[in-house]
């Protein structure tokens, strides 16, 4: 059985968001074994693909080192890419069933785009703990399925250190994902190529800091279209020595990332699914 790295929303590779991507299974193997397989892994994700009697359709489950996501959009982008890439996938548009509903990835000239849900996030007042855990005041917060701490500028995000045992607690009946998930966002400095820079930390996931995450700019995406007049924006995860790029642009209830993916590591399982 084999099994690629792949490195999501990637500039180049060593960038983006890496995930592991097992190769299409005719059943779904024990969770348990999933989940230690991800464990084993160790990356921020883990996606698991189901065969269907349709080739461009697939049932797709995605872990962390601790539990299993109900959405994640780099791993999704690996797996789209994994299938078109590695496997030569034909079709013009993958469909997933996942635990978010149906999911579409196409190609879209060098990047993928996906197909997500949107979450538009409304404003709240700021739980306790959130600035002492951040390091700093945040402008401004709103809550979706993640907390979101609006900063002053760039510089601001970039520099953050957060106390991340202190994050792991926060958001607990604000956020509708559950605490420990919070994104920190900016609007970017007038002369970079992107229009808003953020990272996201998920001690409440198992993720002390993911690199790029699709499923936090389901948030970010209409939240800033609707601040900047304009549906199609360029985003910027800054995650210390990597950093991830996507596109989005909102369309109502749904919100298309575009990102490119990059195989790094193709690698052999000499473990079969049900073997712990």
């Amino acid at each position: 059985m084999r099994q690629w790295t792949i490195d999501a929303f990637a500039s180049a590779p060593f960038k983006g968001n890496p995930a592991c991507v097992v190769e299409p299974l005719d059943a779904w193997p024990d969770t348990a074994w999933m989940q230690a397989l991800a464990a084993e892994n160790n990356q921020a994700e883990t996606a698991f693909l189901l065969k269907t009697e349709d080739p461009a359709r697939f049932g797709l489950r995605w872990f962390t080192p601790t539990l299993e996501a109900p959405l994640c959009g780099h791993a999704t982008l690996a797996a789209a890419h994994m299938l078109f890439n590695e496997l030569g996938a034909t079709a013009e548009l993958l469909r997933f069933d996942t635990l978010s509903g149906e999911l579409t990835v196409r190609r879209a000239g060098e990047r993928l785009e996906m197909n997500f849900p949107a979450d538009p996030p409304r404003e709240v007042a700021a739980p306790p703990g959130l600035a002492e855990a951040l390091g700093v005041t945040p402008v401004e917060v709103l809550a979706g399925a993640y907390l979101i701490a609006v900063l002053e500028d760039e510089a601001a995000v970039r520099g953050l250190n957060p106390d991340l045992m202190a994050l792991k607690r926060i958001g607990e009946g604000v956020a509708t994902g559950g605490p420990g998930q919070t994104i920190v966002v900016a609007l970017a400095d007038p002369d970079s190529p992107y229009d808003v820079v953020s990272r996201f930390f998920a001690p409440g996931f198992g993720i002390p800091e993911d690199p790029a995450t699709g499923s936090a700019h389901c948030l970010l995406s209409p939240l800033f279209s609707a601040r900047l007049g304009r549906p199609t924006l360029n985003f910027h995860q800054a995650y210390p020595g990597r950093g991830g790029d996507l596109e989005c642009e909102s369309r109502g209830a749904r919100v298309l990332l575009r990102g490119r993916g990059v195989t790094v590591v193709e690698s052999r399982l000499r473990v079969e699914p049900g073997s712990i």
